[in-house]
């Protein structure tokens, strides 16, 4: 006769499950996410629409794309925003929400510098309003990652992730169809083509958007303080901020570390790699502002909502390794939707399914990896190493997203989304060998 004791701990119920999006740390990550998912696509993706509508070129737009690099170094400074208390506001706030706040109030900044330029007589002040923001929004992913990790326990985190998704991505289809659709209101009635005041207005809006994290951030309470090493000076610091989180990495997992930041730095390589060509490929193909403003903001909706809640529920009853290998599987193929859709010209109906799937995917895959970085930290040094893990995420797919634009001129965009789905394929190997590798 099995005990109690040994006996195996029954599955929650569906409503059980679902009701953890409720509870007060999900829905403050509901909007925490959301102020982190504005700033990237109103450097990347939205900004390169804005570019290619002044008439800059592919291949100008394409290596512009590298400012988001600064997401990929963010853990050179991760251990200061770890270990750095900021003066008076760290005292007030406590030491994430004060970080939180520092940066936020820099996106504003940068996006509001943003606006007030006009790309298509000078670029270069746009471009450093850009980096501004992607370096404030890097900062903030630092804090924010720490937030989340320290704000509930193990069991928790899949649905604090879900919830992050969640409105990371209702974030980011603001920060894209809502940026279109205001910059299309905004235009002059009668009027068609680029006009600079339509774009001033949205970015505009942008930033008073970040007031949702600010507000948040205001009022949430600051995670329980963990204790830190005491410090016996300077170097003594240094050794703890900068090289204990990577060290207790590597003995933590030996030589499984390998295999495991192998898969992060691949494991979005096929959507980031292609995302950075997607507007202006709406841009070429004929889609409005206001087109691919309503299709991303209906379709695009209701998809990512499903998928970042689909991908979590499912983290949770099934595993986190399983739902990986689902959106690396789902990633990749609907970049060939996107190769198809090229060969179709102007087709509204082919954009709404495409983007539909699109984001569907991305909402599973997203939800299930932020899942499995977060299971990786040790919640001591959570900051410094999430910013690795997600810095490592990006470098290598921001790197050759770089040269996406002279990848389209020179082989058009059928070619380009059919090679960016084939550099999934390596993923798939790797996310078999961790898995077994978990199970061992």
């Amino acid at each position: 006769m099995t005990s109690a004791a040994s006996a195996p701990a029954a599955k929650p119920s569906w409503i059980s499950t679902l009701q953890v999006y409720l509870e007060p740390a999900s829905l403050r990550m509901l909007i925490l996410g959301f102020s982190a998912g504005l700033p990237l696509l109103l450097v990347l993706g939205t900004l390169s629409f804005w570019l290619r509508e002044a008439g800059i070129d592919r291949t100008t737009i394409g290596y512009l794309s590298w400012v988001g690099l600064a997401y990929a170094f963010k853990w050179l400074w991760a251990p200061l925003v770890d270990r750095l208390p900021i003066p008076l506001l760290t005292r007030w706030l406590g030491r994430r929400r004060s970080w939180l706040l520092l940066s936020q109030l820099a996106i504003v900044w940068g996006l509001i510098a943003m606006s007030f330029n006009d790309p298509q007589v000078a670029l270069t002040p746009v471009v450093w309003g850009a980096l501004a923001v992607a370096l404030g929004s890097a900062t903030q992913d630092i804090a924010l990652d720490a937030f989340r990790i320290e704000s509930a326990d193990i069991n928790r985190q899949a649905a604090l992730a879900a919830s992050y998704q969640t409105g990371y991505r209702l974030a980011m289809i603001w920060a894209g169809a809502g940026v279109l659709w205001i910059a299309a209101g905004a235009q002059t009635v009668g009027t068609s083509g680029y006009q600079h005041g339509a774009w001033h207005t949205a970015y505009l809006v942008m930033a008073a958007s970040m007031g949702l994290g600010l507000i948040t951030v205001l009022l949430s309470p600051e995670p329980l303080r963990r204790p830190m090493p005491v410090a016996k000076g300077a170097l003594d610091w240094l050794r703890g901020a900068l090289v204990e989180p990577f060290a207790d990495f590597l003995r933590r997992y030996k030589w499984q570390a390998a295999l495991i930041l192998a898969l992060i730095a691949v494991y979005r390589i096929s959507d980031v790699v292609m995302g950075i060509m997607a507007n202006p490929f709406y841009v070429d193909m004929g889609y409005t502002k206001a087109e691919v403003a309503t299709v991303t903001k209906v379709y695009g909706v209701i998809m990512t909502l499903a998928g970042a809640l689909i991908g979590g529920a499912l983290a949770m009853r099934l595993g986190v390794m399983r739902v990986l290998m689902l959106g690396a599987v789902l990633s990749a193929g609907t970049n060939l939707l996107f190769a198809a859709l090229s060969t179709r010209g102007h087709d509204l109906t082919g954009l709404i399914f495409v983007i539909s799937a699109d984001n569907l995917a991305g909402g599973i895959a997203s939800a299930a990896f932020i899942a499995y970085l977060s299971g990786l930290t040790n919640v001591n040094y959570s900051a410094t190493q999430y910013a690795l893990f997600s810095s490592m995420m990006l470098l290598l797919p921001k790197f050759i997203a770089g040269y996406s634009g002279v990848y389209v001129d020179a082989f058009g965009y059928q070619h380009f989304f059919t090679a960016t789905a084939m550099l999934g394929a390596p993923v798939l190997l790797l996310v078999w060998l961790a898995a077994r590798v978990k199970a061992a």
